[in-house]
This record gives structure tokens, sequence and C-alpha cells, in this order.
């Protein structure tokens, strides 16, 4: 068995619309680099014909594909994790199938890599995303940084290398919920970015919700610091001092001038924002105790339903 020098991990969710653009480009860009390489693509439950396409294409190229069939729906990071425990290459690089990132950018990152580098991320030159969604992200990235102190200018691009190393830190970790950029940030000693194009989808539609980039950015600052917590701790205490100073500053007005009716309204007001405040404090203690159920249960991430590999592929 032929260890590749390059592994390509490719998440697959209904995306039958465009793999065969990805596969169009994808393979003569890897066959012009030089650098023996497999690409491992796992299809992450779809419910199109993604998994068929997925088979024609490793009977096609068998010697340079394998395929990981999952079960069910796991997630995009879960579905990643999945192809860097059955890749096999001293540089692993990950590539959503949408070609947002072109896959003609592979061989930046690579040759950074070849510097020394253990971790190489990528920052989209000219993202092609809405407005709300492009100021959104940098928003998220700015606070995300402030929260973890993980520096990746752009972490919603997904076009990323990872030295052997570091891939075998991150399969060492058993977490349910992770975000694999940063936790390979947290385990790389010389961590470098290049600036790569990007392009609009070749077909589809995203398949991030609003919803979804909102969990996935929960489980960043929860997953990666307890700062959340500690800002809410010390809010907490100012709150309690602030309302222990009103409460004193009633008292002695109500000695001085009196009762007074118009106070209520204000009473009722500073009420509901300390209840809003407890419960964001509630969700916030929930989020973590969320994280510990989920760990302490020990399921599965994923379930691996086949994998298609040439026979010289595998392991002896």
């Amino acid at each position: 068995m032929t260890i590749p020098a390059v592994s390509i991990v490719i998440p697959v969710y209904n995306e039958e619309a465009g793999l065969g653009h990805l596969f169009e480009r994808l393979y003569p860009a890897l066959d012009t680099l030089g650098e023996t390489y497999e690409v491992v693509f796992v299809n992450d439950g779809s419910r199109d014909r993604s998994a068929a396409i997925l088979r024609q294409q490793f009977e096609t190229r068998p010697e340079v594909t394998r395929v990981i069939l999952l079960g069910a729906n796991a997630g995009q990071h879960m579905a990643i994790m999945a192809g860097f425990e059955h890749c096999r290459g001293e540089i692993v690089l990950t590539l959503d199938a949408d070609l947002q990132n072109p896959p003609e950018e592979i061989g930046k990152l690579i040759a950074k890599m070849r510097e020394g580098h253990d971790y190489v991320g990528s920052i989209r030159r000219k993202r092609q995303d809405s407005l709300f969604r492009t100021w959104a992200s940098k928003a998220m990235n700015h606070l995300r940084e402030k929260i973890t102190r993980i520096r990746i200018t752009d972490q919603g691009n997904m076009l990323r290398a990872y030295s052997r190393g570091v891939v075998n830190a991150i399969n060492s970790c058993k977490e349910v919920a992770t975000f694999i950029p940063a936790l390979a940030y947290s385990f790389a000693r010389n961590p470098a970015e290049v600036v790569v194009e990007h392009e609009e989808r070749a077909a589809g539609e995203s398949k991030y919700s609003l919803y979804s980039l909102i969990r996935l950015n929960f489980d960043l600052m929860t997953g990666f610091s307890l700062v959340p917590l500690q800002w809410f701790s010390m809010l907490g205490i100012a709150v309690s001092l602030g309302s222990a100073a009103l409460f004193v500053l009633l008292i002695v007005r109500r000695l001085i001038v009196g009762p007074e009716a118009e106070g209520l309204f204000t009473l009722f007001a500073l009420m509901f924002f300390l209840i809003g405040l407890a419960l964001f404090g509630i969700g916030l203690l929930g989020e973590y105790i969320g994280r510990i159920y989920q760990q302490v249960r020990h399921r599965p991430r994923y379930l691996i339903e086949a994998i298609l590999e040439d026979s010289d592929q595998r392991p002896s």
C-alpha cells in the first residue's frame, strides 16, 4: 500500500447538481501538482443522487478515489472527522463540494505547508456572498477572536491544509460537537494563512440556514472558551451591586420625598430587565450543560454505512 503525499477530504451533502463540475476541475488540478494524492469523499447522508454519483466516480478513478458513505446526516464537521480518520496523506486538505473554493488554489496551500507550517488556513480575496452574510461573518469572526483567542481571519472558509501531526491530534479528540479549524489552530505550532480566490456556487444552494450558522458559532464559542460564563458572572455581580444601590436610593427617597406612584413603571421595567438577564444566563448555562450531556452519553458521532476503496489502498 502506497501512502499518498496529499489527501483531499470533501464532505458531500445533496450536491448531485454540482458534483460533475467538481470532478471536471478537481482531478486535472491535482494531476498537475506533481504529488501523489487521494481524494476522500464523505457522503453525509445525502437524500439525492450524490451517493450514486460518487460510486460512479470511484469506479472511474479507483486508484485515487475513496468514498465513505455515512448512514445518516452527521453534519459537515463530523463528516470531515470521518474523512480525517480514514485518510492517509502526510498533508490533508479540506474542500467544500460547491466549488466556491476553486480546486486550482490547492497548490497554494501545499506550497505553504512545504515551507514548514503545520496548519494553513485561507482567506477569500473577494467573497461571492450576500452583503448581509459577509457582514455577519466578519462580525462573528471579531467576536469569536475576542472570546476564544483563536485568530482565524476567515472562519467560514473550509479550504485548509493540515499536517499529519495536527490531524492525528484532532482524531484523538472525541468531542461530539466541535469546529475543526479552531481545534486545529489550538494544536498547531506554526500556523499560517494564504489568500485564495472565491467563486459563486456551481449549482444548488447553501446547506447552512441562519439557525445553523448561529448554532455553529454557539458551538465554537462555548466549545473553546469559558469567557462567556465569566463575562456573565461579572455582569451578574455588576447588576447585583447596581440593584443594591438602587434599592438604597429608593428607600432614602421614600423617607425624604414620600411614596410615589409614578415610580411603579420604572420598577416594572427594571424587573423585566432583570428577568430577561436571568433567562439569558440560564440559556448560557444550558449551552454548557448540554455539551456535557452530549459528551457523557458516549454515542457514536457518525455511522459508516460503507467505504469504497481499491483493494490496493486498504491497509494490510
